[in-house]
């Protein structure tokens, strides 16, 4: 594996264009590939940010015949990540690391297949996809790498623990020699675990709770009680959940409906001694109104995965909030979910050279 500069000559302000790894120094295919192929194409795997990808994964087979080329830092804007992949067939893309507009689809005229880890991926344009005849599919699950989503269940309840247990406040205070035992914890045990979406992640963060010896309650939209009941979980009302929970754990999907869906008022529910976990999505709450209910130590404090904006900005004020426990959208990011996901990638690219594309999104 060389360095070397992926797509067309980058400018002063694309750095990010520069930082990629050419797999087998080939030269851009000067034929259109479609599946069924056999002329060699060109393979972007975009926002390996631990330069990981190509050891994830058996990539020889696809490298014998084809080019595959490892980004590793972020292609920031529309522009910049058209001139770095505009000689490429097949892009493939981590989650929602990267968007995929149809400004973009409009500038990427060679594209033939979109890839994406996952079932789904919600910044890609679909309909902007099948305008410009883009095959889009994704990592799917099971066998091809799609996962479970435990890793996302165990940074939630890790996110708890941080908070109950102010580890981030005592790390500090011990690392530089500084003061013994600063802040006074509490216990998971015996405390009551509101669960906001309880499908296959929030089951699972309630199964872990309840190993703790908390008391789990859940609500969604479509959620009935038999279907709580089954889990382990009781079914509540909203407010109520907001109300009665010592936790509370969002793990639904970002929609039209969702939102917003935890605001000013829901936070204002909340006891001053609970905290709130998001390892969903940013946007399900609302940004300033969590700001304004931890500055006013309104609720005790605000885990959090995901964020509206990602990477979250340097200045951005939830970095400089000392009741908020932040990490950077790690929920899936383990050596098992990769393994998982980049052996997903070869699959459907290998699916789509014979002409089978599999897991197709539409």
């Amino acid at each position: 594996m060389r360095e070397g500069v992926a797509g067309l000559p980058a400018g002063p302000s694309d750095k990010s264009a520069l930082r990629s790894y050419d797999a087998r120094p080939h030269k851009p295919p000067k034929t259109r590939a479609h599946p069924g192929d056999a002329a060699m194409v060109a393979i972007a795997l975009l926002d390996d940010y631990q330069n990981v990808a190509l050891r994830m994964a058996d990539w020889s087979g696809l490298q014998k015949s084809h080019r595959v080329v490892v980004f590793n830092e972020r292609l920031n804007d529309v522009e910049t990540a058209a001139r770095a992949l505009a000689d490429f067939d097949v892009v493939c893309v981590m989650r929602e690391r990267m968007p995929f507009p149809r400004a973009l689809f409009e500038k990427l005229p060679k594209l033939r297949l979109l890839v994406t880890t996952g079932k789904r991926n919600a910044s890609i344009d679909m309909a902007a996809g099948a305008d410009h005849k883009v095959t889009i599919c994704g990592t799917g699950s099971g066998g091809y790498g799609g996962g479970r989503g435990l890793s996302t269940a165990e940074l939630a309840i890790a996110l708890m623990l941080g908070l109950a247990r102010h580890l981030r406040e005592e790390f500090h205070a011990m690392r530089p020699g500084g003061n013994w035992q600063t802040t006074v914890g509490f216990d998971l045990d015996g405390r009551t675990l509101g669960i906001l979406g309880l499908g296959n992640l929030g089951a699972q963060v309630a199964k872990i709770g309840q190993a703790f010896g908390m008391k789990a309650i859940a609500w969604s939209e479509n959620l009935t009680p038999d279907r709580a009941r089954e889990k382990g979980a009781e079914h509540v009302a909203k407010d109520e959940l907001f109300r009665r929970s010592d936790v509370i754990s969002i793990h639904t999907v970002l929609s039209p409906r969702t939102r917003g869906l935890v605001g000013a008022r829901e936070l204002g529910l909340m006891k001053p001694t609970a905290i709130l976990i998001n390892t969903s999505r940013g946007p399900i709450v609302d940004e300033a109104a969590i700001l304004a209910a931890l500055r006013e130590k309104r609720i005790a404090g605000y885990g959090a995965d995901t964020f509206d904006v990602e990477p979250l900005p340097a200045n951005h004020p939830l970095r400089s909030e000392p009741r908020a426990l932040l990490t950077p959208h790690l929920g899936y990011v383990t050596e098992e979910t990769y393994r998982g996901f980049y052996a997903g990638i070869i699959a459907v690219i290998e699916g789509w050279l014979a002409g089978k594309p599999v897991n197709v999104i539409t």
